[in-house]
């Protein structure tokens, strides 16, 4: 798949963001600055880790549609 515009790029990097938070929330440790700070800074959600995740996901362009989560949840 290419992203070429910028709101492929940026619903990809959201993703990957998720993802990582998802990581993070099992125990994955990592150095540098953890998804959840990241998350939380550049979009304003305060909160657990599991509650920010659950906002961030509504942030999302076409989350449902994308990860096949919508009708039958």
């Amino acid at each position: 798949m290419l992203l070429t515009d910028f709101d492929q790029i940026q619903t990809a990097r959201m993703l990957t963001l998720r993802k990582g938070l998802q990581l993070e929330i099992k125990g994955l440790r990592h150095s540098g600055r953890s998804c959840y700070s990241i998350i939380k800074k550049e979009f304003g959600l305060t909160g657990t880790r599991a509650k920010v995740l659950e906002q961030f996901e509504q942030l999302i362009p076409n989350f449902a549609e994308i990860t096949g989560q919508g009708a039958g949840k």
